[in-house]
């Protein structure tokens, strides 16, 4: 996607051939810094801190955290600590396991001088696997919103809405739920998107409403409380969120927040369609609310926040009583029974087990392997 006119990736090899950039996320929207990680432990500090986020974007990351690892060292014992040092980096995006489950399976079979040039062409392959299916979850995301856009007079404005960032910035390219409003946008539909600020680390006042800005899309950034009032209102055409897994019922894991979201959606006849690779579906998980573990992060997330002051210094305050114990779940469960549609590179799907088992079986045999 495009950063001020610039093509930009998310993470990327370096000139060196070795080496990998990629856009420290936890510097947005105030300053653009490329980051250059050259070993696992950056990748997997990387990950943990989230200088990427993004289920693809981790899955990448974990990738290039191997190839980086088996350069160093690519003995058994080298690829054994590599994958136990990145696979508990983030415990909820199953694209983490997923990366590092492919990767495991192309290096061990080979000598151990020979890994670290196939570690790196998988790692590229995994890179640009997400790119062809953020493409494809464009294309076919792109038919519900030309469908909205054909019961409106015309030039009349089509409303989305979105939850934290699941555009560009945290795949590799184009991203999930934005790829297809970014594919409207080049198509001339006219087309606007309200961004949930998305508590408490705001990706979507910090991150969705900088990379939408950057690329020209209108937006407007709204407190997470809204949404249920501008649905209410008529304001809300329809909801399209991204997700970090999804359980084999259909039932959808993502930022904590969205299933109160789907809720208001439902009660107010809104369509609620989730994007998805297909890395992202785990047939291992059968009930999405109670096996799917949700991360809980430091209370300093939500006591604490960052900005620039009106002198243009970056600070940090405190907003919650000393004293006051904070909770910080990072993640909730939409059930399927809320989800209007999930939006994949094979079709938009129902959100139920024999849809996604039909479109995806090679899921099904990963899960069992």
């Amino acid at each position: 996607m495009k950063v001020d006119g610039k093509h930009f990736r998310s993470i990327w090899r370096e000139r060196d051939g070795w080496s990998v950039g990629a856009i420290d996320q936890r510097r947005l929207p105030h300053e653009f810094v490329v980051a250059r990680l050259t070993s696992c432990d950056d990748a997997a500090t990387a990950i943990r801190d989230m200088l990427v986020r993004g289920a693809p974007l981790i899955g990448a990351t974990a990738a290039y955290g191997m190839a980086l690892a088996m350069r160093e060292d690519g003995s058994d014992a080298g690829l054994r600590r590599a994958y136990e040092s990145l696979i508990v980096a983030r415990p909820t995006a199953i694209n983490l396991k997923w990366a590092l489950d492919e990767m495991r399976a192309t290096l061990a079979p080979l000598d151990p001088l020979e890994r670290a040039e196939a570690a790196y062409a998988r790692a590229d392959e995994i890179v640009e696997q997400d790119v062809e299916i953020n493409r494809g979850i464009a294309a076919n995301g792109l038919g519900l919103i030309e469908a909205v856009a054909a019961k409106k007079t015309p030039g009349e404005v089509v409303n989305v809405l979105t939850h934290c960032n699941a555009g560009w910035l945290a795949t590799v390219d184009w991203g999930t739920a934005t790829a297809p409003i970014y594919l409207a946008h080049e198509r001339g539909i006219k087309i606007h998107v309200w961004v949930d600020e998305t508590r408490p680390r705001n990706q979507g006042a910090s991150l969705t409403a900088w990379e939408l800005g950057h690329h020209g899309v209108p937006h407007t950034v709204i407190p997470d409380n809204t949404g249920g009032h501008l649905m209410q209102h008529g304001m809300v055409d329809i909801a399209i969120v991204g997700t970090d897994r999804v359980a084999a019922n259909g039932d959808v894991c993502n930022k904590i927040g969205t299933y109160l979201k789907a809720l208001a959606a439902h009660d107010n006849g809104v369509p609620f369609y989730v994007a998805l690779p297909s890395p992202t579906i785990d047939f291992a998980v059968n009930d999405g609310i109670r096996d799917i573990p949700i991360e809980q992060r430091s209370g300093a997330e939500v006591s604490d926040m960052t900005g620039r002051t009106a002198d243009g210094r970056l600070e940090t305050v405190r907003i919650v009583p000393e004293g006051s114990p904070v909770a910080n779940y990072a993640f909730d469960v939409t059930p399927a029974r809320l989800v209007t549609g999930l939006i994949t590179e094979r079709g938009v799907l129902k959100p139920d087990r024999a849809s996604l088992a039909d479109a995806f079986p090679e899921r099904i045999a990963a899960a069992v392997e």
